[in-house]
């Protein structure tokens, strides 16, 4: 596997995804409710303001762009459909998105990953017409795809005694519509050209603020981690049955469950001082989102949460370095990804 620096020149990325690594599409949707587009996001992001991103600062995607030397791609819904900078990358993640298209319903509008698949679709047309098929082609193979999906399934979905799916199956049914959702949609991007993918594993849902206060001593939630973990394993067989059946398909699996759990159940190893609630003071009945009316903790950098659901800037910054180490070691049992 080549270095990861020596990429950038030709390394090319597309991200799909939810909240853990919108750049703003949901500021373009007039309707949506899944926005973050006032303070207090983005008051330790370049400029101080707001973007779009649910943190206080910089994803995990930002921070892996800045590492491999490229421009942290741009949201596609920013983009003109014919702009030059299609050709450099794109994010489509949108908050409040999961595999299934009814995650989320209630934000009104949020991009689904099948939405996210077809601006894609929108996305090669428009390459093609610049550069060619051929070229569009090559571009697309050689591309890196990350996706990281599933956590909305679960905490948007199937966790909200409310919503239908959560009382119409048991976790096992469940689990078997998302993974086979999840195939035919891998499936599809790979007939689109995509061959490099990344899926990135959820971590500990049943740790994060949004959960943790449904339980009595505010601990973490054993039955949740447990589906989750399920997830992870049963995606992981998928990818390896995908990469056996599609051709030139070269897709990984990062796993990050336990650098998140291990940054949750002992914070101070890392620096943080706080883990089990947010440095923004969130209301959970009200949605757990930071809004502008929130009182903020002093230090951002001692807390792992920013809100409810999403780590901080520092998190993301102790958590991209494991994802990066992790996808782009040079050690034989890294993920199998030959970059160009």
């Amino acid at each position: 596997m080549a270095a990861a620096p020596s990429l950038a020149a030709s390394l090319v990325t597309f991200v799909f995804g939810d909240s853990l690594t919108e750049v703003g599409n949901n500021n373009y949707l007039q309707l949506s409710l899944a926005k973050s587009n006032y303070p207090f996001y983005g008051v330790d992001y370049i400029g101080g303001k707001p973007t779009g991103r649910f943190t206080n600062g910089r994803t995990i995607g930002d921070i892996i762009s800045s590492k491999l030397g490229i421009p942290s791609p741009p949201p596609y819904l920013s983009l003109a459909p014919n702009d030059d900078a299609l050709v450099q990358g794109v994010n489509y993640a949108s908050g409040g998105a999961g595999i299934l298209n009814d995650t989320g319903l209630y934000f009104i509008q949020r991009l689904t990953f099948d939405d996210q698949i077809n601006n894609f679709k929108k996305t090669k047309e428009s390459i093609e017409v610049k550069i060619g098929e051929e070229a569009a082609n090559k571009l697309c193979n050689q591309a890196v795809y990350f996706i990281g999906l599933g956590s909305n399934d679960y905490v948007n979905n199937f966790l909200q005694p409310f919503l239908a799916d959560g009382q119409q199956y048991t976790h096992d049914e469940f689990l078997g519509l998302l993974i086979s959702t999840l195939g035919g949609q891998l499936t599809r991007l790979h007939q689109l050209g995509a061959r490099k993918m990344i899926f990135h594993g959820l971590g500990p849902l049943g740790c994060i603020p949004s959960q943790r206060v449904k339980s009595s001593r505010g601990q973490c939630l054993k039955q949740v981690n447990l589906w989750v973990q399920q997830f992870n394993s049963n995606v992981q067989k998928l990818i390896a049955t995908l990469n056996k059946h599609l051709p030139s398909a070269e897709i990984s699996f990062a796993d990050t469950y336990q650098a998140v759990f291990d940054l949750i159940d002992n914070p101070t190893a890392f620096g943080f001082k706080v883990s089990n609630t947010s440095c923004c003071n969130v209301d959970t009945q009200l949605g757990g989102l930071c809004i502008p009316n929130s009182k903020v903790c002093n230090n951002h950098s001692e807390y792992v949460f920013w809100d409810a659901f999403h780590p901080s800037d520092a998190a993301n910054e102790v958590l991209a370095e494991k994802l990066f180490a992790k996808i782009f070691s040079p050690a034989p049992s890294a993920a199998p990804l030959a970059f160009p």
